[in-house]
């Protein structure tokens, strides 16, 4: 892709909108230096029958993408846990959460993260990122200590990996904030690519 120009017609350093409430990819977007705006979007995040995760995380995405805010340049992205073939999404009750951590102690499991930027509407760039973890086996009394703490109910597959889930991985294999909900490493080279750079790190002239 052309680097976008630098000077008066260039875009302005971390001028893009984040289409999502979640407090994970607006910590990692600002702690890697970047200007944004939070916009939230409210899109239909059914899976279709048929279609298979990575086919889903990445529609989702670009739904939200595409809920662009005039002509800002607009980042989506939806994530969720698979684990033999199920996808797992935020768990609706207590139950529900305790039944997924049981499921995934002791096994491994995929998380996939699909994102997209978008500027009027229409797609620029977009892709599905995947991590590999695996959780050592938890008791009885772990699961039911750490759903007690209230956070799985906000998260895919009912954990938190930069929190009190942190200590269940005994393995994991691709990108940490991907697991966090945003794979910055890939997201950092599509925003650059574009123009966008951290307010901290400004490109060199």
């Amino acid at each position: 892709m052309q680097k976008a120009p630098f000077g008066p017609d260039a875009p302005r350093i971390g001028d893009f909108v984040l289409a999502s409430t979640s407090p994970r990819r607006r910590e990692l977007l600002a702690a890697a230096g970047y200007r944004f705006d939070v916009h939230a979007v409210e899109v239909d995040e059914s899976q279709l029958e048929g279609e298979n995760a990575r086919e889903y995380v990445e529609r989702v995405a670009k739904a939200k993408a595409r809920n662009a805010v005039d002509d800002a340049l607009t980042l989506g992205a939806d994530t969720v846990v698979v684990h033999e073939g199920s996808v797992l999404g935020k768990p609706g009750t207590v139950a529900e959460a305790t039944t997924m951590l049981k499921t995934l102690r002791g096994r491994d499991h995929r998380v996939l993260t699909g994102w997209a930027l978008s500027r009027r509407g229409e797609i620029v760039a977009s892709g599905v990122v995947v991590t590999e973890v695996t959780f050592r086996r938890l008791s009885n009394d772990e699961v039911d200590a750490y759903v007690a703490t209230g956070e799985p109910m906000d998260r895919a597959g009912a954990y938190a990996i930069q929190g009190g889930a942190g200590h269940f991985v005994a393995q994991m294999g691709g990108s940490f904030s991907n697991v966090m909900g945003l794979p910055m490493e890939t997201v950092a080279v599509a925003l650059a690519e574009l123009g966008i750079y951290p307010a901290t790190s400004p490109p060199p002239i």
